[in-house]
């Protein structure tokens, strides 16, 4: 049996499926024992729906949708209802990290257009410094000054630049993830944009023989930053790849399908962003050492690591313990 002879005997049950998931949800004081016993018969004959995807078409979009459809039937059919915080927390702790998971492939392909960016600017300003001039907007390039870097320490009104940077960073990811509709190209100019600006200043400060003090004003927020920024990107790619290649679905269910997936990336990003603009504003520009910022870095790294770890491990818990109940 191939994908589409899978679709066509099913999913008029899946359907139903879902009807009966929206009545459950809107009218519960009009739930009867009938429903209730068609609704599980429909929710098991899915979980083995489910189970056959996963085998014979494991990368097809029909397993993601029904991994989604039992997973909202299962919450429905066995579980009461959570507290908003309960929600919350499950989402961060859990969902977001298996939506990253899925579409780990995009985010990487946004970290290499940003390298390529990067790359390519570096190395135009190593070979001539006047480069910065026509790579970097005219007020950037001019106010940049290798030799002030790290004068002003311990002088900024830390809490302004905190909020101003996060509001700048949650506006770029924005417009990374809606890039999407205009079937990524928005998106992809966004990342490369993004890192020619970055290594073309790393480039100027390599000049100037400021390479470690710059990067040790970078990472601290840059590896949670720019990690978040590639995960709306990666969205806004998978989106736009989506359009353009709809396969068996039209433009319009890939739109609306996608869409949900990345606007749930993009609310994931969010607590990144805030860490990564108390970090910018607090920590970066502290009167600490270079090497202490680098440790801040490091930190970040180990923090991440354990964030998407602990979240995968909470995802296989949470599908075991479905897939024990069905």
């Amino acid at each position: 049996m191939n994908v589409k002879q899978f679709i066509k005997m099913h999913r008029d049950e899946w359907k139903e499926l879902e009807q009966l998931m929206v009545a459950f949800s809107k009218r519960r004081n009009g739930i009867t024992g009938a429903n209730i016993t068609l609704f599980n018969r429909l929710y098991q004959k899915a979980a083995q729906n489910l189970s056959y995807s996963q085998t014979y078409f494991p990368t097809d979009e029909v397993t993601q949708y029904l991994n989604g459809l039992v997973s909202k039937s299962h919450n429905l059919l066995y579980k009461d209802q959570v507290s908003s915080f309960k929600q919350i927390r499950y989402f961060f702790s859990t969902k977001f990290i298996g939506l990253f998971l899925e579409q780990w492939k995009f985010v990487l392909i946004a970290l290499i257009l940003f390298t390529i960016g990067a790359i390519g600017s570096f190395l135009s300003v190593m070979n001539d410094p006047l480069h910065i001039y026509s790579i970097l907007p005219a007020e950037m390039a001019q106010s940049v000054s290798p030799e002030q870097l790290g004068s002003h320490d311990g002088s900024i009104d830390s809490a302004l630049m905190s909020a101003s940077i996060m509001t700048n960073n949650i506006k770029v990811a924005i417009f990374a993830f809606a890039g999407g509709v205009t079937f990524g190209l928005l998106t992809v100019y966004l990342l490369i944009s993004n890192g020619i600006l970055v290594g073309a200043l790393a480039a100027l400060y390599w000049h100037h023989g400021k390479s470690y003090d710059f990067w040790a004003y970078i990472v601290p927020h840059g590896m949670i930053e720019l990690t978040a920024i590639f995960i709306a990107g990666g969205a806004g790619l998978l989106m736009g790849y989506k359009l353009f290649v709809p396969g068996q679905y039209t433009r319009g269910y890939q739109l609306k399908q996608q869409a949900k997936r990345s606007v749930q990336l993009l609310l994931g990003t969010i607590p990144l962003f805030i860490i990564a603009g108390i970090i910018e504003g607090f920590i970066t520009p502290a009167a600490i050492s270079l090497e202490a910022k680098y440790l801040v870095a490091f930190l970040t790294v180990i923090g991440l690591i354990l964030y998407v770890v602990i979240g995968r491990l909470k995802l296989m818990k949470t599908r075991t313990t479905r897939d024990s109940g069905s």
